[in-house]
């Protein structure tokens, strides 16, 4: 298994800004819009980006309260965050593309999938959680409370442990480094807003997904126990279009820690619901 993530892989883009939102776009071709997740910013994607914009025209972009976009005080939702990558779309040009959704990012990409339907050529949901159980969501808003009380610093140590295979830290100690400062970058009065989203959008969405009709992939790492291979394959069977595709040996970074683990599923789905070649 090839392991790596740098910021020597990274694909030449153009960075701009629209309204609220701060973007960046690369590559030719139909279009994929990447939503990344809770307290990350646009370079999640790093080691998605190169091989995507290689075959499509790619957009990244930072969600509100995070990276460089706006940081609203109050007001957050699925809903708000899906109308934000529709304004983002409208203000490139954009009337139709793919969604690739990681963890939060997939509540949204489904979100906007039952928003606009008209506007999404396809859907792949990443590490993203399902309709969790009283257990699991109160372990969760655990969570919540602890990043109110004390901001992003009280969850981080223990986020990344549940991210990353046991023993990567040792050896990529620059890649941990790189998404604690992602995470202790948040402010500490929005950061449990937008938790709170994350905490309590699967309830909203569990059975409203039923409704999306685009292509679908639900992929998760074979040890993501949060955002299960369960959660992904039950996402599989609500969506009539949708199949799951769960990677072994990974946890919920798994696509950060090995990049070409999740390009080689994902690239092939998107060249099927696109019809393009390889």
């Amino acid at each position: 298994m090839t392991r790596h993530q740098g910021e020597g892989g990274r694909s030449e883009g153009t960075e701009g800004r629209v309204g609220d939102t701060v973007y960046e776009v690369a590559g030719a071709g139909p279009p994929v819009v990447l939503v990344h997740g809770l307290g990350m910013t646009r370079a999640m994607w790093d080691g998605q980006w190169p091989a995507l914009a290689g075959r499509y025209r790619v957009l990244r972009y930072d969600l509100l309260g995070h990276g460089e976009s706006d940081k609203p005080r109050d007001g957050y939702s699925l809903a708000r965050f899906a109308d934000q990558a529709a304004r983002l779309m409208d203000g490139l040009g954009i009337e139709r593309a793919a969604l690739v959704g990681f963890s939060l990012g997939g509540m949204i990409g489904r979100a906007f999938a039952l928003a606009h339907p008209e506007r999404t050529a396809a859907l792949a949901i990443l590490n993203s959680a399902h309709d969790r159980t009283a257990e699991e969501r109160a372990a969760v808003l655990l969570r919540v409370e602890q990043a109110a009380k004390a901001g992003p610093s009280a969850t981080v140590d223990a986020a990344l442990e549940r991210w990353f295979s046991a023993g990567y830290g040792a050896g990529h100690r620059e890649v941990l480094a790189r998404v604690r400062g992602w995470i202790l970058a948040n402010d500490p009065e929005v950061y449990p807003l937008i938790y709170r989203v994350l905490a309590e959008g699967d309830q909203e969405l569990a059975e409203a997904i039923a409704a999306i009709r685009c292509p679908t992939l639900a992929m998760t790492g074979g040890e993501d126990h949060g955002n299960s291979p369960d959660m992904a394959r039950r996402m599989a069977a609500l969506i009539p279009s949708a199949r799951a595709e769960i990677v072994p040996g990974l946890r919920h970074m798994g696509l950060y820690e090995d990049p070409e683990a999740f390009n080689g599923p994902l690239l092939d789905f998107l060249d099927e619901a696109f019809g393009t070649d390889a």
